[in-house]
């Protein structure tokens, strides 16, 4: 018997597939991960591991490395759409970037900076609101209190509308300068869209509605109207897309202000409230 021992020990010695590096040939084919054995489900094995570490268990672990090839997967062939926009937008920041020539001190439009920031900041809402009220508090007809204050309600829509979808949208400009004071106060801290181009075209419009002037000032006040816009891209802070969609949104604010358009009686009792000398009916 000890040598019958003797004899198989030596024998499953001397056999090669005793060796550590052949030991992974005895063992079973895994089967597929459907199977719940694979790569969901662990198998016997990978199920004692998890648990003895402290793991989830192999039903935890099925649920969730279910996702695992939608989450590692590679689009290979994206939409035309997606790549139609990705273009647009790639062709939207390179044409920008190149129009702000007068972003610094020696850009090609440096001497011309003092011009348009000018010109920026005629179109600032400050100055807008700030002007409207102080020729209210001058104005003595009826008339002229009535076109003030429908102007000061669409300044204020003008403003609120701009801040919020800037506020939702959060794009930031070609250069991505940090806004400033006025910026802060007017709430024009994003690019999209551009507020001056959008209060540029909506009191423009509306002065040439509800004024009467000649047409050399008519064309000026055409002519501001798009450099105003244009200036904010020349300073490198808004693309040429946003520039566009604010031209398109005061050009929206001026119908809607038209369409509910306030009567005399209706703005003296705003003006009243306003001042403070509003009287109820009793």
């Amino acid at each position: 018997m000890p040598s019958s021992q003797t004899r198989s020990r030596a024998r499953e010695r001397n056999n090669v597939q005793n060796r550590p590096e052949f030991l992974s040939l005895n063992q079973p084919l895994s089967r597929e991960p459907g199977t719940g054995e694979g790569r969901g489900g662990g198998g016997p094995r990978r199920a004692s591991r998890q648990q003895s570490q402290g793991g989830p268990a192999a039903d935890g672990g099925t649920k969730d490395s279910s996702r695992w090839p939608e989450q590692d997967c590679i689009q290979l062939n994206p939409s035309f759409r997606g790549i139609a926009i990705s273009s647009l937008l790639a062709i939207d920041i390179s044409l920008s970037k190149r129009a702000g020539v007068c972003v610094g001190t020696r850009g090609s439009g440096a001497p011309l900076r003092s011009m348009v920031n000018l010109l920026s900041l005629s179109g600032h809402a400050v100055p807008w609101i700030c002007g409207t009220l102080l020729c209210l508090w001058r104005s003595n007809t009826l008339a002229g209190q009535e076109v003030l204050v429908n102007l000061l309600l669409a300044l204020i829509l003008d403003l609120m509308t701009v801040a919020g979808l800037q506020k939702l949208v959060k794009r930031r400009g070609p250069w991505d300068f940090p806004p400033g004071l006025l910026d802060y106060v007017a709430m024009d801290m994003y690019s999209f869209p551009a507020a001056h181009a959008s209060r540029a075209v909506m009191v423009s419009k509306f002065l040439l509605t509800h004024l009467v002037l000649a047409v050399p000032l008519r064309i000026l006040l055409y002519l501001w109207a798009v450099l105003a816009g244009v200036s904010r891209v020349l300073l490198g802070k808004h693309h040429l897309s946003d520039v566009s969609c604010g031209f398109a949104l005061g050009f929206l604010h001026f119908n809607l202000v038209e369409s509910v358009w306030l009567d005399s009686d209706t703005c003296q009792t705003l003006i009243s409230i306003g001042t403070l000398r509003w009287t109820p009916l009793i």
